[in-house]
């Protein structure tokens, strides 16, 4: 055997298959074709079927790297996280994919520590991916970074998390009302020895929900037993409520500035010092992860709205990108979820 009989002819090569010939084997014209393969734009069933079953014929696959050349757009979503460890980004991310795709687009996650160089790196790389726009999440923005952005003219919102420039959309729940709702209810329970253990400070939401704290406990005539940081670390608040209720002169309720938090809180005030919950500490959190419902926390907790936040987020992030809204501020009011982890008011009964 020689080696000309063990090695193949090479054969002419491959030609690349176009739109055009799929439209001439489904029978369609080549503005059919685009349509079936744009996300958003509409076509028949029919011609989806044919044109569908030409190109799996013909081995066609849409050349997306090229069509945004022409027409400047990726349909690809910048998504800045810092963190997923809490319950309610998991969550957020997956309705804010789904949502996106049925308009159209596709998410790109980026994950980034929470400083302000690190996001800046990652959002270069989101620039230089040309998304059309970039929503963050859990991450704050510094100014200078967001004056970069809008001055290329990349639409950016923020979600679940807000920042002074008038000019930068934001989403959030109502963070104010709900921190002062969660407090007064605790109020109303009859607790005067209240403490909270805020998220991070450096958040825009950690601050409002304890400006919130403030508020209703300055309505009440009532001074705070302890307000400290918990970071929005679980392991954090753990400590910190260890320290809190060490001893008899303990706080009689406490107000957590999440859920994620309020789980390590209740797991160490019940298995580091073998405190009962409600009945020695009432706890009240905030977001209503799925997690808050299960037996062993049954948290009662400020409902974030994530499914109207989704909305508005994607309504304000496209507005941008289409030209026909400008950005704004939008705060949703969430209702507070009445479980058994604190002492119930008269009138009120669990959810």
């Amino acid at each position: 055997m020689t080696e000309r009989d063990t090695i193949a002819e090479p054969t002419a090569a491959a030609t690349t298959v176009t739109a055009m010939d799929v439209a001439r084997r489904a029978g369609v014209s080549q503005s059919a074709v685009s349509r079936v393969f744009t996300p958003g734009a509409s076509a028949s069933k029919r011609t989806i079927a044919k044109v569908r079953a030409a190109a799996e014929e013909l081995g066609y696959r849409p050349n997306r790297l090229a069509r945004a050349m022409i027409t400047g757009r990726t349909r690809i979503i910048g998504l800045v996280v810092a963190y997923l460890d809490n319950q309610f980004y998991p969550l957020a991310l997956e309705r804010l994919s789904r949502a996106l795709q049925e308009r159209g687009y596709h998410i790109l996650v980026f994950m980034a520590e929470n400083s302000t160089e690190k996001v800046a790196e990652v959002v270069q790389e989101l620039i230089d991916y040309r998304v059309d726009g970039i929503v963050t999440a859990s991450v704050a923005m510094s100014n200078d970074l967001t004056a970069r952005l809008l001055a290329l003219g990349i639409p950016v919102v923020m979600f679940n998390r807000g920042q002074d420039d008038p000019r930068l959309a934001e989403v959030t729940s109502d963070n104010v009302a709900g921190g002062r709702r969660a407090t007064e209810f605790l109020i109303a329970g009859g607790h005067r020895r209240i403490a909270h253990i805020t998220g991070w400070q450096g958040s825009s939401t950690g601050r409002d929900r304890a400006a919130g704290f403030r508020a209703a406990m300055d309505a009440a005539g009532l001074a705070p037993v302890a307000m400290i940081d918990g970071m929005y670390n679980r392991d954090t608040a753990a400590e910190v409520a260890r320290a809190l209720c060490a001893d008899a002169d303990r706080p009689d309720a406490i107000f957590v500035g999440n859920d994620h938090m309020a789980f390590g809180v209740m797991d160490a005030l019940r298995q580091g010092l073998g405190l009962r919950i409600p009945q020695d500490v009432s706890i009240v959190g905030y977001d209503d992860v799925p997690i808050a419902a299960w037996p062993a926390y049954d948290l009662t907790t400020i409902r974030q709205p994530v499914n109207r936040m989704v909305a508005a987020t994607v309504d304000a992030l496209l507005g941008q990108i289409e030209g026909a809204e400008t950005p704004g501020k939008v705060r949703i009011d969430g209702p507070l979820v009445v479980r058994r982890s604190a002492h119930l008011p008269e009138g009120y009964a669990p959810s």
